[in-house]
């Protein structure tokens, strides 16, 4: 891409409204400006695990590996296939998300800043502010 990609990471606990920040900013830029990766689409494939080990997986813990790679992909203009996951069945699907990549990337889940390699991608709260008032919103 010829322009800089933001990455913005919006982490808190279950039910503290990540999702709805998420959507607020999405719908504060124009339309196709965000492409949206929530942490929950990469959490570990467990095909060959028991019913019984799936449900004993701690979580926080997802596919950090696949996640960065393609938060990179998308960095650098190239559309990605982002896993989908079922909590009914507590694992992958085989059916993938096709995600475009756009100027902001918003990184969503409970545990997103965990990560160190994943957070040094994102934006400081200054740049995101700056983004923000660059878009007059």
């Amino acid at each position: 891409m010829n322009h800089h990609v933001t990455i913005i990471g919006i982490a808190g606990g279950t039910g503290s409204g990540k999702t709805t920040v998420v959507k607020k900013i999405a719908e504060a830029l124009p339309p196709d400006f965000v492409s949206i990766v929530p942490l929950d689409s990469y959490y570990n494939d467990t095909t060959g695990m028991t019913d019984e080990a799936r449900k004993a997986i701690n979580f926080d813990h997802p596919d950090w590996r696949l996640l960065i790679e393609q938060v990179n992909d998308l960095r650098q203009g190239k559309a990605i296939e982002q896993p989908t996951y079922s909590y009914i069945l507590s694992n992958r699907l085989p059916e993938t998300i096709h995600v475009e990549p756009k100027p902001v990337v918003i990184i969503e889940g409970i545990m997103v800043l965990f990560n160190k390699e994943l957070r040094d991608m994102m934006e400081d709260e200054k740049a995101v502010a700056e983004l923000f008032g660059e878009m007059d919103v």
